[in-house]
C-alpha cells in the first residue's frame, strides 16, 4: 500500500507532496495495526457521567458545572472529542490551557476523565487548506465541509495531521492522574470513498488477498458479460460495477480501512500514553456492517457502544439489551456506554418525547444489567447552537437544574452505594445468535424483501431484511426473558452454547459450514432461516443442491423458491399463533428427506411443501425456516427448542412487561436484575434462591411475591 500511495502522490500538488511522505514514514514507522493491547485500567466501580463540553457554554460556568456533576454522583466525564480547532487553532500552534482547567476541576472534584481524540471533526483552516481529504463519493460528488464525519480514512494528508494532534494530546496528559483513558475518534465509519487513490488501494487489498487477476476472473465468475479482466489495470472502478463478488469484496475493503484507521490511531495513543491508561472507541450503535466491529475491538482495552432509545410509551430496553449484548460478545468482556439517552433526542423538534419519570433510572440499570461498566450521558447541557440543538442534555437550555438532573442524582447516589456490587458482571448464556455483515451487506444487494416491518432494534431502523429478520429472533428471545451472546463468522468455538441461531446466512464459506455441521454433530440445536448458505464467501451461488454445506445436518433439499406478494398462512394454525399465524416474504420449497415437517403452508400450490422442518442429526438436532414466519410462530418453535434444553426456566412466565437479567457478580453472588418497563405496577413470583433487594436492602425469599412499582428496578443478590 505504501508504494501505491507514493506513486499517487506524484500525481497530487506540490503543496501537499512532503506532507503525504512524511505520514507514509510515520504511519509505517509506527505500524498501522497492533496485536492487541495489554489490559491497563481496571474497573472497581461503575463509571457514571456525561460527554461535557465547557466550550460551548454561552458563559463561563465551569465551577458551577462541577459542583452540580458532584452533587449529582457523577464521577466520570468525557471530553475535547470534537474540538479539534480549540486543540490546535492555527496549523503547528496547540493550546492546551482550554482544557487543562477542566481537567484539573474535575480531578479536583474526584471525577474521572477521558480524552478523546478530536479527528472526527476536521479544523476549518485543514479543509481550506486541502480540500481534497474529503471523501469523494461513488456519485462523483466530493463531501462538503460544514458536516462532520467527511474525510477519507486513507488520505495521508489528513492522516498526518491526526497522527500530530493525538500525539501531542497524548503526550500532554498521559502523566494526569485524572486522565484513565482514550477514547480514538467517534462514532467512526467507512464514508465509502472512491476515487482514484481509493481505486489502487482496492487493488492492493485483492492482489494481498488473491494474488492473482485469473484467481480474482474464477471467483468472481467474471466470464459473465465477458468481464474477466487480463492485468489489474483493466479493473474497473468502483462507481458503476453492480457484480455482486465484486461489491460483496468493495464492503470488506471499506470495512478494513475502518479496522485500519481504528488500528492506527489505537497504536499511536498506546506508544505515548502511560501504561495505567486504556483505549476505547464508541462504535454508533450495534451489528454494523460498514465496519468491523469485532475487529476493531481486539485493539481496544474496551469496547464501547453509543446506544439511542425510545423512552415515554415505546419503553422496553430492548435496543438497550440487544445492542449491550451484541458488544459485550465483542471482547467477551464487560463494555462501556459513552452515550445513551439524557433527555428528549432528534436531529430537530418533530419528535421530542423526554422519559417519564423513573425511566432514566430504570435504564441505567437496564444497561448494567447487560454487562455495562460505564454509563454516561450525551450530554451535560441542551447546546444553545448547531445541528443537536435538541438532542437535549441533563441541563435543559436554561442550564439550571430540574427533572433530568433530579433523577440522574438519584442515580449516582444509588451508583456510591452499589457500583461495587455491580461492576464486571459475568454471564453465562447458552444461546447464541450469529450475525454475519456479509450476509447483511450481499442481501441488501440482492434484496429479496418487500421492506416487511421488524422490531426497532438498532440505532436507527435498518431496512435490510438481513437486520429484521434477525432483530426478530432477538426480541423472541428477549420476550421470553433468555439471555443471548453474539457469536461471527470467525467464532471457532461453539461448545459453550447449546442453541444457535443463525439468520439467513446467505454468504459462508466452507469453513463455518463445516463448523455449523460439527455444532449440530456434536449436540447443539441450530436454528436456521431460508436462504443460509445459499452463496459461498465471494457471493457465488453455489452449485451444490440446497441448502448447500448444510444437507448432511438438514434432512431435506430443496431446489426452487418464490416470492410471497402477500402474507400466507400455515394450514390448521399449528401453533396457535391466530392473528399471527403467517409467514411472508419467500417461499423454499423444500423436500424433505429425513427432517419432520412442523407446519405446512395452507396454499393451493405451496401447500405440498413444509414451511418449517426439523431433523436430528448426530447428537443434535437442526430447525429449518424455509420462510420468514411471525413473530408468535418464531416464539412458538423458539420455546420449545429452549426447553427441550432446559434453557428456559420460569422467567418466561413473568408478566408481559417484566424483564429480567441475570449475572455473576465480582463477589461471586448470584444477581437477578427485575424490570417494569410499564405504567403499571406489577407483581410476580421470585423462583430464586434467598437474597437481599439491593434497592430497598430488604431479604427476599425464594417463592414469594414481588411487587414493582412503574417503570422500577429490583436487584436481588442471592445469598
Amino acid at each position: 500500500m505504501m508504494t501505491t500511495l507514493l506513486n499517487v502522490s506524484w500525481r497530487i500538488s506540490k503543496r501537499s507532496r512532503k506532507i503525504v511522505i512524511k505520514s507514509l514514514l510515520i504511519m509505517y514507522g509506527l505500524g498501522s495495526s497492533i496485536a492487541g493491547v495489554a489490559q491497563s485500567y481496571s474497573f472497581d466501580d461503575i463509571l457514571f457521567g456525561v460527554a461535557y463540553y465547557h466550550e460551548y457554554m454561552p458563559y463561563e460556568r465551569l465551577e458551577q458545572d462541577v459542583a452540580l456533576m458532584k452533587d449529582a454522583g457523577i464521577n466520570y466525564v468525557r471530553l475535547g472529542e470534537s474540538t479539534w480547532q480549540l486543540w490546535e487553532p492555527k496549523e503547528g500552534e496547540f493550546e492546551f490551557a482550554w482544557m487543562d482547567k477542566v481537567v484539573s476541576a474535575m480531578h479536583k472534584a474526584g471525577i474521572k476523565v477521558i480524552i478523546g481524540t478530536p479527528t472526527y471533526s476536521i479544523p476549518a483552516w485543514l479543509y481550506h487548506k486541502y480540500p481534497e481529504i474529503t471523501a469523494m463519493q461513488e456519485n462523483g460528488q466530493r463531501l462538503k465541509y460544514g458536516i462532520r464525519q467527511n474525510v477519507d480514512l486513507t488520505n495521508p494528508i489528513y492522516q498526518y495531521y491526526s497522527q500530530r494532534i493525538i500525539k501531542r494530546i497524548v503526550e500532554h496528559y498521559k502523566a494526569n492522574p485524572a486522565v484513565i483513558g482514550y477514547q480514538i475518534d467517534n462514532e467512526t465509519h467507512s464514508k465509502w470513498p472512491d476515487d482514484k487513490v481509493n481505486h489502487l488501494l482496492y487493488i492492493d487489498y485483492l492482489k494481498k488477498k488473491f494474488q492473482t487477476v485469473d484467481k480474482v476472473n474464477i471467483v468472481w465468475g467474471l466470464n459473465y458479460w465477458g468481464q474477466a479482466i487480463n492485468d489489474w489495470d483493466e479493473l474497473h472502478p468502483a462507481s458503476g460495477f453492480n457484480h455482486p463478488g465484486y461489491r460483496l469484496e468493495w464492503a470488506r475493503y471499506q470495512r478494513s480501512t475502518v479496522t485500519d484507521f481504528l488500528s492506527w490511531q489505537a497504536s499511536i495513543v498506546k506508544k505515548y500514553k502511560a501504561p495505567s491508561q486504556f483505549i476505547m472507541h464508541d462504535f454508533a450503535g450495534a451489528l454494523r456492517s460498514d465496519l468491523d466491529q469485532k475487529a476493531i475491538s481486539a485493539v481496544l482495552d474496551y469496547a464501547g457502544v453509543n446506544i439511542y432509545h425510545y423512552d415515554q410509551d415505546r419503553s422496553d430496553g430492548l435496543r438497550i439489551a440487544m445492542q449491550g449484548d451484541f458488544t459485550r460478545s465483542l471482547k467477551m468482556k464487560n463494555y462501556l456506554v459513552p452515550e445513551t439517552n439524557a433527555a428528549s433526542i432528534g436531529w430537530n423538534s418533530k419528535e421530542q418525547f423526554p422519559p417519564y419519570d423513573g425511566q432514566l433510572r430504570l435504564n441505567y440499570y437496564a444497561h448494567i444489567g447487560s454487562g455495562a461498566n460505564l454509563v454516561s450521558y450525551w450530554h451535560w447541557h441542551s447546546l444553545h447552537n448547531g445541528i443537536e440543538q435538541y438532542w437535549r442534555g441533563v441541563l435543559p437550555h436554561d442550564l439550571k437544574p430540574g427533572r433530568i438532573y433530579k433523577e440522574i442524582s438519584a442515580i449516582g447516589h444509588e451508583r456510591e452505594k452499589l457500583g461495587r456490587k455491580l461492576v464486571n458482571i459475568r454471564k453465562n448464556n447458552k444461546v447464541a445468535i450469529l450475525f454475519s455483515e456479509d450476509s447483511d451487506v450481499a442481501l441488501n444487494l440482492q434484496r429479496f424483501d418487500n421492506n416487511f416491518k421488524g422490531p426497532e432494534t438498532g440505532p436507527w431502523d435498518a431496512d435490510g431484511a438481513y437486520q429484521k429478520i434477525l432483530a426478530r429472533f432477538y426480541k423472541v428471545l428477549y420476550d421470553l426473558n433468555v439471555e443471548a451472546d453474539f457469536v461471527f463468522d470467525n467464532t471457532e468455538d461453539l461448545s459453550r452454547y447449546q442453541v444457535l441461531i443463525v439468520p439467513s446466512l446467505y454468504i459462508a464459506s466452507d469453513v463455518v459450514l463445516n463448523r455449523l455441521n460439527a455444532f449440530v454433530k456434536n449436540g447443539g440445536h441450530l436454528v436456521v432461516t431460508m436462504k443460509s448458505g445459499f452463496c459461498n464467501e465471494y457471493s457465488a451461488v453455489r452449485h451444490e443442491t440446497m441448502p448447500a454445506g448444510l444437507t448432511d445436518i438438514a434432512g431435506f433439499t430443496y431446489q426452487e423458491f418464490s416470492t410471497l406478494r402477500t402474507p400466507v398462512p400455515l394450514k390448521g394454525d399449528p401453533f396457535n399463533a391466530k392473528g399471527e399465524n403467517y409467514t411472508e416474504q419467500w417461499v423454499e420449497f423444500l423436500q424433505p428427506t429425513t427432517a419432520k415437517p412442523l407446519a405446512f403452508y395452507d396454499h393451493p400450490v405451496f401447500g405440498i411443501y413444509p414451511a418449517i422442518v426439523r431433523n436430528n442429526s448426530g447428537k443434535g438436532a437442526i430447525t429449518y425456516f424455509g420462510t420468514i414466519p411471525s413473530e408468535s410462530i418464531i416464539k412458538s418453535i423458539v420455546t420449545t427448542a429452549l426447553a427441550e434444553r432446559n434453557i428456559l426456566g420460569v422467567d418466561y412466565q413473568l408478566p408481559e412487561r417484566v424483564k429480567v437479567k441475570h449475572g455473576v457478580s465480582n463477589y461471586g453472588k448470584n444477581l437477578h436484575f427485575y424490570y417494569n418497563f410499564s405504567s403499571v405496577e406489577q407483581t410476580f413470583q421470585y423462583t430464586y434462591a434467598d437474597g437481599i433487594n439491593l434497592i430497598t436492602n430488604l431479604p427476599i425469599q425464594k417463592n414469594t411475591r414481588v411487587t414493582i412499582k412503574s417503570w422500577d428496578v429490583a436487584i436481588v443478590e442471592t445469598k
